[in-house]
């Protein structure tokens, strides 16, 4: 893996997802933002207005900025440091974002799973990952991931983040892999920083549209002219 941790832990939390007062503050365009997480979510079973909910508190998060720092409502101090060195192994800073606990992951997570109507079966799966990480680290080093060096980490990650390389005794850490990992880009990519680094452009007035770019119709091995053979005029 090409990974660069950002954040070795720590107790801090930044926002408070649960202020009603600033939900109802939020315009539509915050609320939109959710659509890039429902893949995620609904992979979790959260309903229709769970999903607003969720939508609406990733602006929340946001929004606090350098707001007090507020304590998970969902894992204990030393479940939070762990989760939040691992996501920043899963999305590292570069040249173009900051890391995932930058762009205030951990506590997206936090949130959903201390949502009342999440189910205990995806509690249990993400709690039980992060302490299947420091069994495994203590089997391996005889250090908890947190007080492993970067190397040792490392090794660990790379032995659950391919399920197809993956050895068989580590099948319970790759399936916890693959969840922290859909969260953690679920969170980041629905985020203002997430939305930069992908640079999208919705929601903009676009006063003339000269179709797909070029270079983007070349990828896909289609053309205007065929595109247009494709559409019925009437």
């Amino acid at each position: 893996m090409i990974i660069e941790p950002t954040e070795q832990g720590g107790d801090d939390a930044r926002g408070d997802v649960r202020s009603d007062e600033t939900l109802h503050q939020l315009n539509r365009r915050d609320a939109l933002k959710m659509i890039g997480v429902i893949p995620t979510m609904a992979a979790f079973g959260f309903s229709a207005p769970q999903l607003e909910r969720a939508g609406r508190a990733l602006a929340v998060v946001e929004a606090a900025g350098a707001a007090p720092a507020a304590a998970p409502k969902f894992f204990t101090p030393y479940e939070w440091r762990t989760l939040r060195v691992l996501v920043d192994y899963i999305i590292p800073a570069d040249e173009k974002s900051g890391s995932a606990t930058e762009a205030k992951v951990p506590e997206y997570i936090d949130f959903l799973l201390s949502d009342p109507d999440t189910t205990e079966a995806n509690r249990v799966a993400i709690r039980g990952g992060l302490a299947w990480l420091d069994s495994e680290s203590r089997r391996r080093f005889t250090k908890t991931f947190t007080q492993s060096s970067d190397g040792q980490r490392r090794q660990i990650l790379d032995d659950i983040a391919f399920p197809k390389k993956a050895p068989a005794n580590v099948s319970q850490g790759v399936a916890f892999f693959n969840r922290i990992r859909d969260l953690t880009a679920g969170g980041f990519f629905s985020s203002k920083m997430g939305w930069d680094d992908l640079q999208y452009l919705g929601n903009k007035y676009v006063p003339v549209w000269d179709g797909c770019p070029p270079e983007a119709n070349a990828k896909l091995g289609v053309s205007q002219d065929l595109m247009k053979t494709r559409v019925d005029p009437h």
